[in-house]
């Protein structure tokens, strides 16, 4: 099964870019249906209240559950006070599996780790660029899993590429996504130092298109098994938690994402 661990969905409520205007799925969904992903984890588009952008993805997911998984974006600065309850009604009401944070909203706070640790939930968290946070985050809550996208940096900055892998050598509880990373030889050297439990399939949909990220993993080149822990088995372990308690829950009540 390949999963794709990174999908925006939604609509923003701001009007700078894509990012926080509009993350239509449609043309995502045909993409990847003709690339061959069979699931895909949604977050929001940058919102300027996550509680309302979570009950829109909430919905999504709701209404093909077989498809999609749901992470809830929290925000570390607005949500202070609050992050335990946003992701308590993510996990129990949306039966959502995961926590979204993002650098360009405010840095990751141990408020949210803890919340993480409450419910053993992977913690996505693009550091832009500040790949040293990880060091901390790996000692501070070693029983807490971050995916760290984008190999540490969107905007291609090698540097910060190149000491997220040290990061993810180093550390059991890092990991780091694969969307949007164009040197292709840092993929290579990630997998050959971290090996490949360490990585996870992402394309950064919908902007991103889902069949070029994917085939940046086929021209890999990996043994079969190696590449089915990227392209989902990697995910799969670690929302393993998560999914037994949803798959306990889901007899009992039914999403509420009115």
């Amino acid at each position: 099964m390949i999963i794709d661990c990174h999908c925006h969905a939604g609509m923003g409520d701001g009007l700078t870019g894509p990012w926080d205007t509009r993350a239509p799925l449609q043309d995502y969904l045909r993409r990847a249906m003709a690339a061959g992903i069979h699931r895909t984890v949604l977050f929001s588009a940058f919102h300027s209240n996550y509680a309302v952008a979570n009950q829109q993805v909430a919905r999504i997911v709701a209404s093909k559950p077989e498809r999609f998984y749901g992470f809830a974006f929290v925000h570390a600065e607005r949500d202070r006070g609050h992050v335990h309850e946003r992701v308590s009604i993510a996990v129990k009401r949306y039966g959502f599996v995961g926590i979204k944070v993002h650098r360009h909203d405010a840095a990751i706070t141990r408020e949210i780790c803890a919340a993480a640790r409450a419910y053993a939930l992977p913690v996505l968290y693009d550091v832009a660029g500040e790949v040293s946070v990880c060091e901390l985050l790996a000692q501070e809550y070693p029983d807490v899993n971050f995916i760290i996208p984008h190999l540490g940096s969107f905007a291609d900055d090698w540097r910060a590429q190149l000491a997220m892998i040290d990061q993810l050598v180093r550390h059991p509880n890092m990991y780091a996504d694969t969307a949007g990373v164009r040197r292709f030889d840092l993929l290579e050297q990630a997998v050959k130092r971290a090996g490949a439990t360490k990585l996870l399939f992402g394309s950064d949909g919908p902007w991103l298109h889902p069949g070029v990220e994917l085939a940046k993993i086929k021209a890999l080149r990996l043994p079969p098994f190696q590449e089915s822990l990227i392209l989902g088995r990697n995910f799969e372990n670690l929302i393993s938690t998560a999914w037994r308690r949803k798959a306990i829950t889901a007899g009992q009540r039914h999403p509420n994402v009115r």
